[in-house]
């Protein structure tokens, strides 16, 4: 990377946090999309969270009772403080943010959270979204005892926080049932998102989801726009293409990714590119292709055809062999209701296309 393009990058990650820490102090209106919140979970949770909130959807309604829930840039900690409500006692959630002021004000409200909700279940780690093993607290407290002063230092801090990830990440892997995030990934520098998306996908649980909302660009953000500070930190600049933004996770590993909610109206408009608040949900855990098609399914419609993930086609009203695995798939969150699921009994159909029973 020249050392323009460094130059760049570090202006708008210092835009970043200067931006997001001084509205930890004080309200700032231009970094809020108009969100609709279910009322009843806002009630428990303290003004000063509410009044410092920033974000563009909601993604808790897809979050479950018993569950493990981590917050990708979790700031004031609202999305924490709603989720934890959702996950009731059994359940637990984390928020993960960098932002020293942010983690202040969502650490700050938890004894009153947890006084009116009655149990405790919520906890504020500091880190960075794209380096889910690295748990800068604990990394801040060695630098505390061993500084470092010299080329020697810096070696030793490279092997410091590579033990820290080994033996105590700051969220372990497969360790959460849903990940959920509001308008932080357009902030991420481009040269880090596949390894946020990576972390993303370490961190779940087989069969896990991630619900993200976030502003996305109905066409590509030009140059020169990339690289204004205060457009970037306002959440524009930084913005995915729409459907970049759906193959970004493709790519990462996800499947059966839905976009549940797409504003018609832009949020703003600039120099003619559309910015919109999306959610999308995406799921871990697709089961190999090439196992034993034992089972079948039916695609129940309305389409005439459908492909999934990995490339199988499965026509309208038609039996099509799968393996176990995929027929137990099928049976979950998100294809639960589109394909009817035809249990074994004696010889299954033969495969379309004839030849060797194989899942795909």
């Amino acid at each position: 990377m020249a050392s323009s393009d460094l130059e760049i990058v570090e202006n708008c990650e210092t835009a970043v946090r200067t931006r997001y820490a001084a509205a930890a102090q004080a309200a700032e209106a231009a970094l809020c999309c108009p969100v609709e919140y279910n009322p009843d979970y806002l009630a428990l949770i303290p003004a000063e969270v509410l009044e410092r909130d920033y974000g563009c959807g909601d993604p808790t309604p897809y979050v479950r009772p018993g569950e493990t829930v981590l917050d990708l840039g979790s700031g004031g900690g609202k999305v924490c403080y709603i989720a934890a409500q959702l996950v009731g006692p059994q359940g637990r959630v984390i928020g993960v943010d960098c932002n020293q002021e942010m983690l202040s004000l969502a650490r700050g409200a938890q004894a009153a959270f947890a006084e009116r909700l009655g149990y405790a279940n919520v906890e504020f780690r500091c880190g960075l979204i794209q380096d889910l093993a690295l748990d800068l607290d604990l990394l801040a407290g060695e630098l505390t005892q061993r500084p470092v002063r010299d080329q020697a230092g810096w070696l030793e801090l490279r092997s410091l926080e590579d033990r820290l990830r080994r033996e105590q990440p700051l969220v372990p892997s497969e360790s959460v049932d849903c990940v959920v995030s509001n308008c932080v990934l357009n902030l991420v520098q481009p040269q880090d998102r596949e390894r946020l998306l990576a972390e993303t996908f370490r961190v779940l649980k087989p069969g896990g989801r991630a619900a993200i909302s976030d502003i996305v660009a109905d066409r590509d953000v030009p140059e020169p726009m990339q690289r204004d500070a205060e457009l970037w930190s306002g959440c524009i600049s930084g913005a995915y293409r729409e459907e970049r933004f759906v193959e970004a996770f493709e790519q990462a590993g996800f499947y059966g990714i839905q976009i549940v909610k797409r504003e018609a109206r832009p949020w703003r408009v600039v120099e003619g590119i559309e910015f919109r608040a999306v959610t999308l949900l995406a799921y871990k855990g697709q089961p190999a292709p090439g196992g034993d098609a034992t089972h079948e399914v039916i695609y129940r419609g309305p389409f005439k055809q459908v492909e999934d993930d990995a490339g199988r086609q499965f026509p309208r009203g038609r039996r099509v062999a799968v393996c176990e695995q995929t027929f137990e798939l099928f049976e979950r969150e998100p294809y639960a209701g589109h394909f009817a699921a035809v249990a074994p009994q004696g010889t299954p159909h033969e495969a379309p296309g004839g030849g060797e029973r194989r899942c795909c």
